[in-house]
């Protein structure tokens, strides 16, 4: 219907009917929803009803255009398979590696890039970018004028991986609207619910998309004070730990890694810097071991990814015990850095 209105921060359908479903106004005079509006001002978030099936949907959607997608992905929490977009979208991609102010400054670009070409994933061309930063953000606008065939580009990617703070940056820098056009971003879950329109230049509209809710990320399973602390706001500082087996290595109310099996070993935590780490023996501390146990086997020069906390650099061959919330996921990889 002409009359519908939708929320510029988060996309959802406004109505006046129900204050207890998404998109409730109190006058449907407003641009922005009840819970857009308590999250950006008071930090009140509201949990979101929409289903991982809806969001799949929409992504079918893009699949049917012939429009450029910017596939975004957060450096610090890379999927275990970023191949899975391919199973909704079929359109070009632009792989936009964000948050690159989080990883620290002496890794190289290069280097990352190199990573990402090994993992099978078809794309036109890839970049490493930080929104909060202004970092790359004139090279990814080149490559959106380069690669789209419509003035449509769509922003995909699982939530909370920076594709909001991504738009707002680029509307900030770009937009020639005199009245600056801001999404609802947070370090929340499901912050956008529907596709949103937002009209960069003449021609180059970008098209955000709710974020695939990532059910084995532990901002699923903490309070939202934790995910604050969770939620690196700036470099990040490896810790390294020389380990011998018999030891612990601890996140308090997070995780616990118990060191059985190996060598005397290095293990460097990429976490936030609100985040503390402690060495214990084993045999002398029973903290955390209420949580799920998995058992770990790591090879030479791997990663062990907690999905949504970050991870951890292994150098030699380890056997390891983890303590985490049961839904949480633990996965190794070929290490990042």
């Amino acid at each position: 219907m002409d009359n519908e209105k939708y929320c510029i921060g988060c996309g959802v359908k406004l109505q006046d009917s129900n204050m207890l479903y998404e998109g409730y106004v109190p006058d449907l005079s407003n641009d922005i929803c009840s819970r857009c509006f308590k999250l950006r001002n008071y930090g009140d978030y509201q949990i979101a009803t929409k289903s991982n099936d809806e969001y799949i949907d929409i992504l079918k959607s893009v699949s049917e255009t012939k429009d450029l997608v910017l596939y975004v992905i957060d450096l610090l929490n890379i999927e275990k398979d970023i191949n899975v977009i391919r199973n909704y979208i079929k359109n070009r991609l632009i792989l936009v590696l964000t948050k690159r102010d989080i990883l620290p400054k002496s890794i190289n670009d290069e280097k990352i890039k190199e990573y990402f070409s090994k993992l099978g994933l078809e794309y036109q061309d890839i970049i490493t970018i930080s929104a909060n930063k202004n970092y790359n953000m004139d090279e990814l606008l080149h490559l959106i004028k380069k690669y789209k065939s419509s003035k449509n580009v769509y922003v995909v990617g699982h939530t909370n991986v920076g594709k909001s703070t991504l738009i707002n940056k680029m509307v900030q820098n770009y937009s020639e609207d005199e009245e600056k056009f801001q999404l609802t971003i947070s370090p929340l879950p499901s912050t956008t619910l529907n596709k949103i329109n937002i009209k960069l230049t003449d021609d180059i509209t970008l098209i955000d998309t709710p974020g695939l809710v990532d059910r084995g990320n532990i901002a699923n399973y903490v309070d939202f004070d934790m995910i604050k602390k969770i939620n690196a706001k700036k470099e990040i500082k490896p810790d390294t730990f020389q380990v011998k087996c018999g030891q612990s290595l601890i996140i308090p109310d997070l995780f616990r890694m118990d060191y059985i099996e190996g060598e005397k070993n290095s293990f460097t935590f990429f976490v936030s810097n609100d985040l503390d780490i402690t060495k214990k023996d084993i045999n002398k501390t029973d903290a955390l071991k209420d949580l799920t146990k998995r058992t770990i086997e790591v090879g030479y020069h791997q990663d062990i990814v907690i999905n949504g906390l970050g991870f951890i650099k292994v150098v030699e061959k380890a056997v390891v015990d983890i303590y985490l919330e049961n839904n949480v996921e633990v996965f190794v990889r070929d290490s990042l850095i």
